[in-house]
């Protein structure tokens, strides 16, 4: 065979096989590797839906100045303790807190949206432009257990960012270190 046709085959080999990786890396159809779904267990049974449905708490009083830091904070039981010094203790949910509290332990809650390593998500940049809580995390005022609802990926950022109301700067070292 001719070596230009087998240099020709490699060359169109390669950028099908980068053009195929592109698209899976910026589309939503594939989402495995990711968390899309995940829930774990809690150290406490803890109801988004009773607390930000039912008794309409901003996820900002419990996940404090996400306006302002890269992170959204994890509540800490001083946070807890503000209402359930008061209110839930005669729930197991409320008495665990209680005894947390008296024991002086931390609540180890286990992380929920998970990220690659590699990635640097800041939550002030998206509250600072108007994005609500539930555009990322779903309609968590209506999970008595919250998962990760979005699947979080490149594709799924990638297409926000892509809307006219969201084309932010989005060079690769805004998102990727």
């Amino acid at each position: 065979m001719n070596k230009k046709v087998i240099g020709a085959a490699v060359v169109v080999g390669l950028l099908g096989g980068l053009s195929g990786l592109i698209y899976l890396l910026t589309s939503n159809s594939v989402t495995i590797g990711y968390n899309q779904g995940y829930q774990p267990d809690q150290p406490i049974a803890f109801s988004h839906e009773l607390h930000a449905g039912q008794q309409k708490i901003d996820c900002k009083y419990c996940h404090v100045a996400p306006e302002v830091s890269r992170h959204s904070s994890v509540p800490s039981l001083n946070i807890c303790m503000n209402c359930h010094l008061t209110v839930g203790l005669d729930k197991p949910g409320g008495q665990k807190l209680m005894e947390m509290n008296s024991n002086g332990e931390p609540i180890a809650w286990q992380k929920v949206h998970l990220l690659p390593d590699h990635v640097k998500f800041n939550h002030s940049a998206h509250i600072l432009k108007g994005k609500v809580c539930q555009e990322c995390h779903g309609p968590v005022e209506t999970m008595p257990v919250v998962y990760q609802y979005s699947s979080l990926s490149m594709g799924w950022c990638v297409n926000c960012h892509r809307k006219p109301e969201n084309n932010a700067a989005t060079e690769c070292s805004t998102c990727h270190y």
